[in-house]
């Protein structure tokens, strides 16, 4: 862990984000997704930022996810829908978290275990976790069955974004496994399959429920659209002190591998955070920092707790602020830029960060 280097998370835009996407989406209810540390933002924080918001439901991979919200006092409804094999849904019973389901085998032990109610987890055509099409019959007609003491609360998939024409494929399939439980007297209160880009962009997928993630943290899912353009606010500040200046000749070589030699006499700049702390490897000599209002390159490899900027003549101190992605409208680059000079994409980049670096709530 880098001690220096501080995530800075506004609260504010959390719930200002919530409250632009219930509008968009309204009058349909909103799942905010915490999984991953809250995309790295910090999950119990965030979790009750949305929840002041107005979030309708918390969304988390799994179990562990889930009672980190519960052990911190957090009440709102929680979807979990990743599980261990031979899951047991004893914790999730006892501390009210509803588990999605994917086959037969979790929908028996949700059922021994005395869980309040269940989401059916389907696969439309993303080819993840869920029952495909095949296996409907058979997992739809024991929940006919278990009803009584197991209410199936919600269905749910996941579209693959890969293109309008498939969303619709898999929409239409969702609408199929909708038809098939209605046949068997089951009409599930919430059907979600819309996360944050169709959410945002493609209304026939919406449903009764929409899961948003990475929108909620102010981060465009699309490439080429900003999240400004949503009217949307990046809560997330990634920054870290200058810790050493230093002036190198024209030439000299500058970090591991010697991949930046620069063209003429420059000062550098070293700034303790790294890929040990989260921050790609593969932005080497690509992404830009901001220190104040001036703009600077991130020069040579970026080593494990440590990355280099040149900072040429101007009179940058030890001490001084390096924010290395943040919001783009104070100045800064926003984890969209940092992706593209790693090669990823957004949803890395702050998902990535570590869960040990100091996060500081505004």
């Amino acid at each position: 862990m880098t001690q220096d280097a501080i995530i800075t998370v506004d609260t504010a835009a959390l719930r200002h984000n919530v409250s632009v996407l219930r509008a968009a989406v309204a009058p349909r209810a909103v799942m905010v997704v915490v999984k991953a540390n809250a995309y790295g933002h910090g999950a119990v924080e965030s979790a009750r930022a949305f929840v002041e918001a107005g979030a309708d439901w918390l969304g988390v991979a799994d179990l562990d996810e889930a009672l980190e919200l519960r052990r911190a006092g957090i009440t709102a409804p929680i979807l979990a829908w990743l599980h261990a094999p031979g899951e047991t849904f004893e914790a999730a019973a006892a501390h009210d978290v509803t588990p999605a389901v994917s086959d037969v085998a979790q929908l028996e032990a949700a059922a021994a275990a005395g869980v309040r109610a269940v989401h059916l987890c389907i696969d439309t055509g993303l080819s993840r976790n869920g029952a495909v099409e095949a296996e409907w019959p058979a997992l739809f007609g024991r929940a006919a069955e278990l009803a009584d003491r197991l209410p199936v609360e919600g269905l749910m998939s996941h579209l693959s974004n890969a293109s309008p024409e498939e969303d619709g494929k898999q929409a239409a399939a969702f609408v199929r496994a909708r038809g098939l439980l209605g046949d068997l007297g089951i009409d599930p209160e919430l059907s979600h399959l819309a996360a944050s880009a169709a959410g945002l962009s493609y209304s026939g997928t919406r449903f009764g429920l929409v899961r948003f993630g990475l929108a909620a943290y102010g981060i465009s899912p699309f490439g080429g659209r900003t999240a400004a353009e949503w009217g949307l606010r990046p809560a997330l500040t990634l920054s870290a002190p200058v810790t050493t200046i230093k002036r190198v000749p024209a030439g000299e070589g500058v970090s591991y591998g010697y991949l930046f030699r620069p063209e003429r006499d420059t000062t550098i700049a070293v700034v303790p955070v790294g890929y040990a702390d989260g921050v790609d490897r593969a932005a080497s000599d690509r992404a830009s920092v901001t220190i104040g209002r001036r703009t600077y390159r991130v020069r040579g490899r970026i080593a494990m707790n440590a990355l280099v900027i040149d900072v040429g003549d101007d009179p940058v101190e030890v001490g001084d602020d390096v924010v290395l992605f943040g919001d783009p409208a104070s100045g800064h680059q926003s984890a969209e830029d940092w992706a593209t000079a790693s090669g990823g994409i957004a949803y890395e980049t702050v998902a990535c960060l570590s869960g040990a670096l100091t996060r500081r709530y505004l």
